[in-house]
């Protein structure tokens, strides 16, 4: 299923598409780690506990437009493939989402087009993650942030779909949903625990 390029010219559009989004997910993927380093700087805390990126492989692409019902063309990836460049930001607590994909907007040249907010309104199968896609340099990248508890029931959820094909036994499905409440109610008392703990923390540094 990988995509066909019939000639040189093909092969060299090829190259250069992929170029362009390899160097946006760079750029990104820098801009992000100053980011980080400058909400440390400032608020001697980190709200990054580790980044992912990765180029969508040319399987991938031609399987997604194939599904859409695209022709598979360079010009059609481009256009309606909108995760051929993708990075992940794994966070610790839900307050950092946001944190984080605020920074982002208001970044004077990353340009954001969509915004998808899977963690105040679930996918039916549980999923939770905020997705941005943002452009910069003339490319997509598709933004995911999210904890680290979401990022491991997501795990899960990918290997039990390719495993099933996407048509996991029901049993497994509700299994798999009643893991997503587990870790939400998760994410919510790691986070009322630290909110808690820095309430201490500035109250002993003001006596």
């Amino acid at each position: 299923m990988e995509y066909q390029l019939s000639n040189s010219s093909d092969v060299d559009n090829w190259k250069e598409v992929i170029l362009v989004y390899s160097s946006a997910l760079k750029e990104i993927s820098t801009k992000i780690e100053i980011l980080n380093d400058e909400f440390q700087h400032v608020h001697r805390y980190n709200p990054i506990e580790h980044i992912k990126s990765r180029i969508k492989t040319s399987e991938s692409i031609v399987k997604k437009l194939k599904k859409n019902g695209y022709e598979s063309t360079i010009e059609n990836m481009v256009k309606y493939v909108n995760d051929i460049a993708g990075i992940r930001i794994i966070c610790s607590f839900t307050t950092d989402i946001y944190r984080i994909a605020e920074m982002l907007v208001n970044q004077n040249d990353v340009k954001v087009l969509a915004v998808k907010d899977y963690i105040k309104n679930p996918k039916p199968s549980g999923y939770k993650s905020y997705h941005m896609i943002d452009r910069i340099i003339e490319a997509k990248v598709e933004v995911q942030i999210r904890t680290v508890a979401m990022d491991f029931w997501a795990s899960l959820e990918h290997k039990i779909n390719y495993k099933f094909e996407g048509n996991a036994p029901e049993h497994i499905k509700d299994e798999l949903y009643a893991c997503a409440q587990m870790v939400s109610a998760l994410d919510a008392k790691m986070l009322s625990l630290n909110e808690e703990i820095q309430a201490i923390e500035k109250e002993q540094n003001t006596q």
